[in-house]
C-alpha cells in the first residue's frame, strides 16, 4: 500500500511539473507571438477606403470613383437577414465564443491530418473575428504562425470591441468579387439594389461569396454559385433563422444577377462626370478622390443635359451628312457566326439609340443587316442574333462624299451598302415621327465635332455641358480644354468696354476700308467685313453690332485702346492676358467655351463677377460640408428659434461688379438686336426674350454662338478637332446659331416670356433706328427704344468715328451725308 502510494505521489509530481512546464512553453509561446503583435487599438480610428459617389443637382447618382468598390454601412442599417445569411455561412456562433471557436479549430485539426501530403489547402476554421484579425492586421499567409497571431488577436480584440463593432468591420471590408468590397457596394454591383432591397436568395448568395468570390462567379460557373447560395439557406434553416416554406422557396429562385456600371451613370453625363473627377482630384489628391468617401453634389440637371446632347448631336450630325457618305469604317467577314466577328469590333457604346450592325445582304431597294450581339457579364457573346432592314428612304441623304457620283442622292441601296459593312443604324421614323418597324435609317460618326455649355448666370453653376460627338469616342472635353478663335463673338466685349467708358448705342462709327500699318515689317492688315465689299459708311454701335461689322470694331479698338479692351477681357474671364494687336478685337485669340459662357453671364446678371462651377457641395465620409460654391451671406436664415416675426431673411451679396450694371443692360439690348434682326436671327423661333451673338474665324474654321435668356446662358462652337475649312457658309449663323436654337426651345418650353431686367437709371429713349438719333414727335422712320445712361442722350447731330479733317478733329457728319465721300484710307476725310 505504501508502494502504492509512494507511486502516486510520483505520478501526482510528474503531472504537476510537466503541467508547469506546459503553462510554462504555452506562456512563452504566447510571450514570443504577442510581441510584435500589431497594434489592434487602430481598429477604432479605421477608415476603410470608401468610394467617392458624385450626383447630380436633383440627387440622381453622376458617377462612382475609388480602387476598392466600397460603402461603409453601420451595423444598425444592414438588415437582420443579411446579417443572419453571414453567420449561417461564416460563423454561426459568433456571438457565443470569445473570439475562437474550438469546436471547429478541432474539426479543422481533423481535416488536416487527413489530407496532409496531399498538396490540398487546409481548411480555415476562422471566425469572423479572427477574420477581422488578418484582413485588417495580418497578411493571408497559410501557416501556424500566422493561425496563433490571428487567435491571439482576436481574442484581444473581443476583450476590446463589441461583438457589433467587430461584425460592421468584417461587414465592410470584405472583398466578394467583381471589384466589390463591403456588403453596400456588393448588394449594388450584383443586384443594382440597397441590402434593404435583397431578396432571401440574393442575401444567401453574397454570404456565400467570401470564401471564394472567383470560384462563385454568377455566370461562369453559376451551378457551384447556386449550390453555394443553397448551403447557405439551408445552413439558415437549420438554425431556425428562416421558415423551411422560405428556405424551399428562396432554394428555387434563379440566380439573376444585374449588372451595374461603372461609368457615368446618367445618360450623357460623361464629359460632365469627368470634368468633376478632374477637379476633385486636382483639390484633394488621388488618395481623397478613390479613397477618401466624398459625396459631391453638382450642378448637373439631368434633363437640360439630354436636351444638350439631343440638340448638339442632331446638329453635328445635320452638317456631317450634308459633306456626304464617307463610307463604311469596317467591314468583317460574314460568313459563318457573323455574330462574334461583330462583337470584336469596338463600338460606341453612349451614342443610344445608335446601333453598331453589319451589313449581310443588299439590293436594289433594301439591305439587311444583323445587330451586334451584347456580352454576358462573364464576357461571352450572347448567343441570339437580332436582324432589321434598311429601305431606301433610310439612305437617301447618303449621297457620296467624293468620286463621280459626289452629292448625287442614291438610287439603290446597293450604291451605298455592300454585303459585311459594318454600319451604324438607328430606328427609321416616318414624316409624324412615328417609328417605322423594323426598318432602320444609316447613321456616320460626325467628323466635325464640337462643344456646349449651359450656365445660370446668375450663380455660375453649369446646368448642362456636352464635350464632344462622344466621351467613348474622345474623352477631350471641347468645352473647358479646346482653345479656340471666338470670333465676332468677342466683339460684346469690345463694345462694352466702350460703353462702360462713355460711349453709346448710338456712338456712330465709319465702315468703310481700313488699312493698319502693324509695323517692325509686318506688313498693312486690311480687315475686311465677312460681306467682303460690302460697306455701309457712317454706322451706330446697335447696328454694327447687329451686323457684325468688322471695320466698325477695328476702329472702335483703336479709339478706345487695345490694353483697355485687354484689360476688361481679363476681368470677364475670356484672356488672362489679351496682346495689343487690333486683330485680337475679332476674336483673334484663343479662348474655351466656358470662358466665354461665364462672360456672357456677367451680361445677363447686370456685371456681377461669377465663377464657373460643376459642384454645389462637397462632403466627408463624415457628412461635414468641406466645400460649398454659394458663399453668399445669409442673413436672418438661422430659425432655430421658430418663427418670431423677424425680417424676411436677405442674401448679402459681396462679389465683384465686373460691369457696370446698366452697361450690361445696354450691351444685352443690343445682342437682343442680333437675334432679332442681326446674323441669329434664327433663334427668334425660340419665342422668348433672347440676346446673343454670333462669331466665325478667318476660312470658317469656327462657327460660334453665345445668347442668353434672364436666367439662362448657352454657348456652342462647332468645328474639326484639327481645325479646316467648314465649306460655304460655315458660320455661326448657320451652323451653332440653330444648335442653340433647339436647345432653347427645350430648355425654356415651359418657362414664361421674361424680359430682361432693366436696371434702375436707364432712360430708355425713342430714336432712329438707323442714325440713332432721338426720334421727333412726328418721325415716321424706323424708331426704337435705346437705353442710355444719366448723363447721356441721343444726339442731335454726331460726330463719327473714324471721320475726320486734316488736322485729326472729328467732323459733325449730318446722317445724310452722301456716302460717296467716303473712301479707303488712314488719314483726312473720308
Amino acid at each position: 500500500m505504501r508502494l502504492l502510494l509512494r507511486f502516486m505521489g510520483f505520478l501526482f509530481a510528474a503531472g504537476t511539473i510537466v503541467f508547469l512546464v506546459g503553462v510554462a512553453a504555452v506562456a512563452g509561446l504566447i510571450w514570443h507571438f504577442s510581441k510584435d503583435l500589431p497594434d489592434y487599438s487602430q481598429l477604432q480610428d479605421y477608415e476603410p477606403p470608401v468610394m467617392t459617389r458624385v450626383h447630380a443637382a436633383d440627387g440622381a447618382l453622376l458617377g462612382e470613383y475609388s480602387k476598392e468598390r466600397r460603402l461603409y454601412l453601420p451595423i444598425q442599417a444592414i438588415p437582420k437577414s443579411v446579417i443572419n445569411a453571414f453567420l449561417a455561412a461564416e460563423d454561426k456562433n459568433f456571438y457565443e465564443h470569445g473570439g475562437i471557436d474550438f469546436t471547429g479549430m478541432a474539426r479543422a485539426a481533423i481535416l488536416y491530418a487527413q489530407n496532409y501530403g496531399s498538396n490540398r489547402r487546409p481548411q480555415g476554421a476562422s471566425t469572423i473575428t479572427q477574420q477581422v484579425a488578418k484582413n485588417f492586421l495580418l497578411t493571408n499567409e497559410v501557416s501556424f504562425d500566422r493561425k496563433i497571431k490571428e487567435a491571439l488577436l482576436a481574442m484581444r480584440i473581443e476583450r476590446t470591441y463589441s461583438k457589433d463593432k467587430i461584425l460592421e468591420l468584417y461587414l465592410n471590408e470584405i472583398y466578394l468579387g467583381l471589384g466589390a468590397y463591403g456588403i453596400a457596394a456588393a448588394s449594388l454591383v450584383y443586384f443594382d439594389k440597397s441590402v434593404n432591397e435583397l431578396t432571401l436568395a440574393e442575401a444567401a448568395y453574397l454570404a456565400a461569396l467570401p470564401k471564394a468570390p472567383a470560384a462563385l462567379h454568377p455566370v461562369r460557373n453559376r451551378d457551384r454559385a447556386i449550390e453555394r447560395r443553397n448551403y447557405v439557406i439551408d445552413r439558415l434553416a437549420e438554425n431556425g433563422w428562416i421558415k423551411p416554406a422560405d428556405a424551399t422557396a428562396a432554394r428555387k429562385e434563379p440566380l439573376v444577377v444585374t449588372s451595374r456600371a461603372n461609368a457615368a451613370h446618367i445618360f450623357a453625363g460623361e464629359y460632365f462626370a469627368e470634368e468633376v473627377r478632374r477637379d476633385i482630384f486636382e483639390r484633394y489628391g488621388e488618395k481623397k478622390l478613390y479613397e477618401g468617401g466624398l459625396s459631391v453634389r453638382t450642378t448637373l440637371d439631368p434633363k437640360l443635359q439630354v436636351m444638350a446632347r439631343k440638340s448638339m448631336v442632331t446638329g453635328l450630325v445635320n452638317f456631317d451628312e450634308a459633306q456626304g457618305w464617307r463610307g463604311a469604317q469596317h467591314k468583317i467577314d460574314i460568313s459563318g457566326d457573323w455574330g462574334v466577328k461583330l462583337a470584336e469590333v469596338k463600338a460606341l457604346n453612349d451614342i443610344s439609340p445608335w446601333r453598331m450592325a453589319v451589313v449581310l445582304e443588299t439590293n436594289d431597294q433594301s439591305a439587311r443587316i444583323g445587330f451586334q450581339p451584347g456580352r454576358e457579364l462573364g464576357g461571352a457573346v450572347v448567343k441570339t442574333r437580332d436582324t432589321g432592314l434598311i429601305s431606301l428612304d433610310g439612305v437617301r441623304w447618303a449621297k457620296a462624299a467624293s468620286g463621280p457620283t459626289r452629292f448625287k442622292t442614291p438610287t439603290s441601296v446597293a450604291q451605298v451598302l455592300s454585303p459585311g459593312d459594318v454600319i451604324y443604324v438607328d430606328p427609321l421614323l416616318a414624316k409624324d415621327g412615328s417609328v417605322v418597324e423594323g426598318q432602320y435609317r444609316l447613321r456616320q460618326v460626325p467628323e466635325v465635332s464640337g462643344a456646349l455649355v449651359a450656365m445660370d448666370p446668375w450663380t455660375g453653376r453649369v446646368v448642362a455641358m456636352v464635350g464632344g460627338f462622344s466621351f467613348d469616342q474622345s474623352q477631350f472635353n471641347r468645352a473647358t480644354q479646346a482653345y479656340r478663335q471666338p470670333g465676332s463673338s468677342f466683339k460684346p466685349i469690345v463694345y462694352s468696354t466702350a460703353m462702360d467708358n462713355g460711349y453709346t448705342p448710338s456712338t456712330v462709327v465709319v465702315d468703310a476700308p481700313i488699312e493698319i500699318d502693324q509695323g517692325q515689317g509686318a506688313g498693312v492688315w486690311r480687315p475686311e467685313n465677312y460681306s467682303t465689299g460690302k460697306y455701309y459708311g457712317p454706322t451706330t454701335l446697335r447696328n454694327a453690332l447687329r451686323q457684325s461689322l468688322n471695320t466698325v470694331t477695328v476702329r472702335l479698338a483703336q479709339d478706345v485702346g487695345m490694353p483697355l479692351i485687354g484689360e476688361y477681357a481679363k476681368r470677364f474671364g475670356v484672356y488672362d492676358e489679351l496682346p495689343n494687336y487690333l486683330s485680337y478685337a475679332l476674336g483673334a485669340g484663343e479662348t474655351t467655351v466656358m470662358r466665354m459662357v461665364t462672360a456672357y453671364s456677367m451680361f445677363a446678371n447686370g456685371g456681377k463677377r461669377v465663377k464657373p462651377t460643376l459642384i454645389d457641395r462637397i462632403q466627408d465620409r463624415y457628412g461635414r460640408t468641406i466645400f460649398k460654391h454659394d458663399q453668399r451671406e445669409c442673413r436672418g436664415c438661422d430659425a432655430a428659434d421658430g418663427w418670431k416675426n423677424q425680417p424676411e431673411p436677405t442674401l448679402v451679396d459681396r462679389r465683384e461688379q465686373v460691369l457696370d450694371a446698366m452697361t450690361a443692360y445696354q450691351i444685352t439690348s443690343m445682342m437682343e438686336g442680333v437675334v432679332q434682326g442681326g446674323t441669329a436671327t434664327v433663334v427668334r423661333e425660340v419665342g422668348k426674350p433672347i440676346a446673343g451673338k454670333t462669331g466665325t474665324t478667318n476660312d470658317e474654321k469656327d462657327a460660334w454662338f453665345i445668347g442668353f435668356s434672364p436666367d439662362l446662358v448657352v454657348g456652342i462652337y462647332i468645328g474639326y478637332d484639327k481645325p479646316r475649312n467648314l465649306g460655304r457658309g460655315g458660320t455661326g449663323g448657320h451652323l451653332a446659331a440653330p444648335v442653340a436654337k433647339d436647345f432653347l426651345k427645350l430648355a425654356l418650353a415651359d418657362k414664361p416670356a421674361v424680359p430682361f431686367r432693366v436696371p434702375a437709371g436707364i432712360k430708355l429713349i425713342r430714336v432712329d433706328a438707323k442714325s440713332g438719333m432721338r426720334a421727333g414727335p412726328g418721325d415716321s422712320g424706323r424708331t426704337i427704344l435705346e437705353a442710355f445712361k444719366p448723363g447721356t442722350a441721343p444726339p442731335d447731330n454726331y460726330s463719327v468715328i473714324g471721320v475726320a479733317d486734316a488736322d485729326g478733329r472729328a467732323l459733325t457728319v449730318s446722317p445724310d451725308a452722301d456716302r460717296a465721300i467716303i473712301r479707303s484710307g488712314t488719314g483726312g476725310l473720308y
